[in-house]
């Protein structure tokens, strides 16, 4: 996990370099901060988070109301808050607090009767819907991705899991009714992204063309044309790693898929050790965060995902989002560093 965040991290600052050299800096030193609370959480029990698992989830709602209250609207979207020169996007900041918080409910309310379903989703609805409303629709799918995933581990049964397929494709349907215009455009752009290629499907084709022209080993560090020449749009945060397969090719960019890889495969063996029942559910979350997001933005940069504005985590610039995902590393050294058996505290 360690070698993995610090290799993530360099190639990120590498691309930054090229493409955005004026934002180094600020990337640099919010990695370095959440280096150190990584390291700090590793050496911390889960189960002390657990004992604040209510307070974590009301934490979360407050801090997702704040940004209607003192956010800012950036292109039609209130996502951020302004702390000094720090600019946090909160629904980034939600997602590792989610995964405590969700293991602590599914913990204390196992998913095996109707009831403790209803319950848990109930604490699922609410922050999802208002990180939709942000409207920021990629991390609600995202938080979904992770609350599901967390269910399933947390005890769900296989019929049940059949039923929410159903409902899910029933909802898909009539989604068109609760989507913005913007979010409608980006699913049709996903289908055809040639029938506006000058419109909507601009970045999704961009992208495309930055990814192929890197071919096996890429044009080179500061020889990539779409992003130096700013034809691919957000180069250094969603479709950076369209800008890192022009400029690396595909030895950088498989460089990014391996580790991301190894990383996840770490996680699912400690997954498969004997841990108590909180730690599988949080290093489920950690896993289906790290999986979920990077899926879905390396299937946007190839035009195989629509374009949802996911970062990939380490890779894009953000602070917000470093920040995000040095927690969840913090979590799953946290919880793989426990031993079988632990508690806050022992009486002998």
């Amino acid at each position: 996990m360690l070698v993995g965040y610090a290799l993530l991290s360099i190639l990120g600052l590498l691309m930054l370099s090229s493409i955005a050299p004026d934002k180094v800096a600020q990337q640099a030193l919010a990695l370095f901060v959440g280096a150190l609370i990584m390291l700090y959480l590793s050496r911390q029990d889960l189960l002390i988070f657990r004992q604040f698992g209510i307070a974590i989830y009301i934490l979360t709602i407050m801090l997702l109301l704040s940004t209607f209250v003192f956010g800012e609207v950036v292109r039609g979207a209130v996502r951020w808050i302004d702390i000094g020169t720090f600019r946090l996007q909160t629904s980034e900041l939600a997602k590792p607090l989610l995964v405590l918080a969700f293991g602590y409910f599914l913990e204390r309310f196992p998913p095996k009767t109707l009831k403790n379903i209803f319950i848990n989703t109930f604490i699922y609805i609410i922050p999802t819907l208002l990180i939709f409303r942000q409207p920021d629709l990629g991390t609600a799918l995202v938080v979904s991705a992770i609350w599901g995933a967390m269910m399933f581990v947390g005890g769900l049964s296989y019929w049940l899991v059949g039923i929410g397929a159903i409902f899910l494709s029933i909802a898909a349907i009539f989604s068109p009714h609760f989507l913005e215009e913007y979010q409608l455009e980006r699913l049709r752009t996903f289908f055809d992204p040639y029938q506006d290629p000058l419109g909507s499907g601009y970045n999704v084709i961009q992208a495309i063309i930055a990814v192929g022209s890197g071919q096996l080993i890429g044009k080179g560090l500061g020889h990539g044309t779409q992003s130096h020449f700013r034809f691919l749009p957000e180069r250094h945060t969603d479709f950076m790693f369209a800008s890192l397969s022009e400029e690396l090719g595909l030895v950088g960019a498989g460089a990014v898929i391996i580790i991301l890889a190894i990383i996840l495969y770490y996680l699912l063996a400690t997954l498969l050790r004997h841990l108590p029942h909180y730690h599988k559910l949080v290093l489920t979350g950690v896993f289906a965060y790290l999986l979920f997001q990077a899926a879905i933005n390396i299937g946007m940069n190839l035009g195989i995902a629509p374009v949802t504005g996911v970062t990939l985590p380490l890779i894009s610039y953000g602070g917000s989002s470093v920040l995000a995902t040095s927690l969840m590393f913090g979590f799953a050294l946290s919880g793989g560093n426990s031993p079988a058996h632990t508690s806050v505290l022992e009486i002998k």
